[in-house]
């Protein structure tokens, strides 16, 4: 009976022990939050993960703050929430390049995306805009993607495209364009999407995938828009017909801005994060500010994880096609 009684008391006394940890590792999140950006205050990735942080922390309690660690195209901030403790206490916030560009083009990227973290969602996707000026002679003309691809290819090797730098997104989707169409053109790297708007302005280039400040330019007519990069149309822009509608099966390349956590973090957590980034991305008042950066795309962890790999190897494809090294 003793024995029996002991043996009562230490099981009470292990469950009283444990409770405090099992009431700990149910609430989430128990202190603040980092969200970890690779990029600069006040660029697009900066601007979305502070919108979100606002909802996520009057929600669930506990503040979410930003962190910039810019530089290395968003590796070391990747690199940083990587190596995390994956417990839900740090994000990454990130552009498409980071995760399904980065890993392609440089070789000491040290880490592996499918290997060290976990998929949340997207919240905001922005097409680049193929753009011309119409003020060039050479492009007076060229009103469609059909028109450019034919000017393309009666001087093979003759006409130059402008795009942010080496290796960016606008320059993978001026060459898938080129794969797709069978054309080449002559690439002039510019430090920066502004560098290469400022050049097709001033007629140095007569083409460039801009990003989404080409599109007051647009409707000034400034510049005259051919297609849209994404798989539909850009609501800012509805007239204006995307690659895939001007004959290009298959053409979607976005800029995207999303969140991820450590690989080992756990399914409550992910579902609770990835139920709070969505509800933020729809309320209104969020939605409203998100749109200033791109069209509001949410998906789900699964979808998110399955466009990140699709992604990767079509980036990649295009990366081996034209022989494109990293600055």
């Amino acid at each position: 009976m003793q024995r029996a009684h002991r043996n009562l008391t230490l099981i009470a006394s292990v469950s009283l022990a444990l409770l405090p940890a099992q009431v700990g590792a149910q609430k989430y999140p128990n202190h603040p939050v980092k969200i970890l950006v690779g990029f600069s205050a006040g660029g697009p990735v900066d601007v979305v993960a502070r919108i979100v942080a606002d909802r996520l922390g009057n929600k669930l309690g506990q503040p979410f703050v930003v962190e910039n660690r810019a530089g290395a195209n968003g590796m070391i901030a990747a690199e940083a929430a990587a190596r995390a403790e994956p417990d839900g206490h740090t994000m990454l916030a990130t552009n498409s390049s980071a995760i399904t560009l980065n890993p392609t083009l440089f070789k000491d990227v040290r880490y592996d995306v499918q290997r060290d973290f976990a998929p949340l969602t997207t919240v905001v996707s922005a097409p680049l805009v193929l753009v011309v000026n119409p003020e060039n002679p050479k492009t007076a003309g060229i009103k469609t993607v059909a028109d450019l691809v034919a000017a393309a290819k009666a001087a093979p090797g003759e006409l130059a495209y402008g795009s942010g730098g080496n290796g960016n997104l606008a320059h993978l989707a001026m060459e898938l364009l080129s794969q797709k169409a069978g054309f080449k053109m002559i690439h002039v790297p510019y430090r920066g999407g502004s560098a290469s708007e400022v050049g097709l302005l001033a007629q140095e280039v007569l083409a460039v995938f801009d990003p989404l400040s080409a599109v007051p330019l647009v409707k000034a007519g400034k510049l005259r828009a051919l297609a849209v990069s994404s798989a539909q149309r850009l609501p800012a822009l509805p007239d204006v017909p995307t690659v895939v509608e001007a004959g290009y099966p298959g053409f979607d390349i976005s800029f995207w801005v999303g969140f991820l956590v450590p690989k080992a973090t756990s399914a409550p957590v992910v579902e609770t994060l990835h139920r709070e980034i969505t509800a933020a991305a729809t309320d209104p008042t969020a939605k409203d500010k998100l749109e200033t950066q791109g069209v509001v795309s949410v998906l789900s962890a699964a979808d998110y994880a399955a466009k990140i790999e699709r992604e990767t190897k079509e980036l990649a494809a295009v990366v081996a096609a034209a022989n494109i090294k990293a600055e």
